[in-house]
């Protein structure tokens, strides 16, 4: 539905710039969704559709908005004029470019709309990846402007507190609310068929990765385990996913002499089939908010290994009583915690009935309504 089909005052407008790479685009579409079958109206605003979600997946009572720009000025006056004409209770953000846009859209437009943001990563330990200069200019904005939200809004107990100790602020004044990870479909998706010739019968067992190929995942730790895994397993690993580290991970395969039992598929739009299918899943990241794959892995009962990185497998895997935790950047010991998943898995029906009770679409909107003063 588009912006003049029909003119009503919404409860929340979600403004995104696109509907994000990676986990991001997915995380929102079903949060939107949740809300609405809780009874939210409910507007959808953004300027492009680059991710591989798209808004076929949204229910049809989501009106979509499509924006010339979310640049934070001349975005301005699209977005002060959509607040002034719909006014919405509630508008809920995300990035800080996008949150910047926001305040000073809802300052032209002079309407009583409160903003929220989420924090969706580790935010410190994302700042090291970039320089000084980068890391000065986004500490800035982000101490300048978010204080200006109605609230904040993290995805994990971590990453809230993280952004509290980041800025001096009271750890109270930030709300966590998980993300809406389990889809209502999910069992029918990971029964369909997986086209893939290593994932069918009498194949060798595949340890599965997923996510985009950049440094934040740290794939090249992944293979260097995986090469000391196969040394006594017959064994093959996937990584789904696309992205700018794609020659570089080849290069890693082929430096641990794995390149034949080793396969980058891209980007599936039904993960899900894989993961099912899979002897383990491993999360090599250095660093997330809250990884919504290991929920998922471990929703459709597979083993799991995790990073002990900032921030979220130590709380999803809590605190590695469901599954091994192990330093980040250690391949030899991601390896030995494999060996032990291998030998040794753990009840996958455990495993599912902790991801889909703490990570369902019901409870994540629940806890969103409730953080932006929504509930009923």
């Amino acid at each position: 539905m588009t912006d003049s089909a029909t003119h009503r005052r919404p409860d929340l407008a979600v403004l995104v710039s696109e509907l994000g790479k990676g986990g991001m685009g997915k995380m929102r579409i079903q949060l939107i969704n949740a809300l609405v079958a809780r009874g939210l109206t409910v507007d959808l605003l953004f300027a492009k559709e680059l991710s591989e979600y798209s808004t076929a997946d949204l229910d049809p009572r989501v009106r979509v908005v499509r924006l010339r720009t979310t640049n934070a000025l001349t975005g301005v006056p699209q977005l002060a004029a959509y607040l002034r004409r719909s006014r919405p209770t509630a508008l809920l953000t995300q990035r800080i470019r996008v949150n910047i846009l926001a305040h000073r859209a809802r300052a032209v437009a002079r309407v009583p709309v409160r903003v929220y943001a989420t924090i969706n990563t580790h935010v410190s330990r994302a700042l090291e990846n970039r320089s000084e200069r980068e890391r000065r200019a986004r500490l800035g904005k982000i101490r300048r402007y978010f204080p200006r939200n109605d609230g904040l809004i993290g995805v994990s107990r971590g990453v809230a507190d993280d952004f509290a100790d980041l800025l001096g602020w009271p750890r109270e004044s930030i709300d966590v609310a998980p993300n809406p990870v389990i889809k209502p479909e999910l069992d029918e998706l990971a029964a369909a068929p997986v086209d893939h010739p290593w994932f069918q019968p009498g194949e060798p067992p595949v340890v599965l990765g997923v996510g985009r190929l950049t440094t934040q995942k740290y794939f090249p730790d992944l293979i260097r385990a995986f090469a000391r895994l196969r040394e006594r397993h017959e064994a093959r690993l996937v990584i789904l996913g696309k992205g700018p580290r794609r020659d570089e991970i080849e290069a890693a395969a082929r430096d641990a002499g794995i390149e034949a039992d080793f396969d980058l598929p891209g980007f599936v739009a039904n993960p899900y089939a894989y993961m099912a299918r899979s002897r383990m899943f491993v999360l090599s990241s250095g660093w997330e908010g809250s990884p919504n794959v290991l929920v998922e892995a471990m929703a459709v009962g597979t083993a799991v290994v995790a990073t002990d990185c900032p921030s979220g497998p130590r709380e999803i895997l809590e605190g590695g009583r469901l599954a091994p935790l192990v330093p980040v950047g250690d391949p030899e010991a991601l390896a030995e915690a494999m060996e032990r998943v291998w030998n040794d898995p753990p009840d996958p029906e455990v495993l599912r009935a902790s991801a889909r009770e703490r990570y369902s679409p019901d409870r994540s909107a629940e806890a969103f309504m409730r953080a932006m003063g929504l509930a009923g």
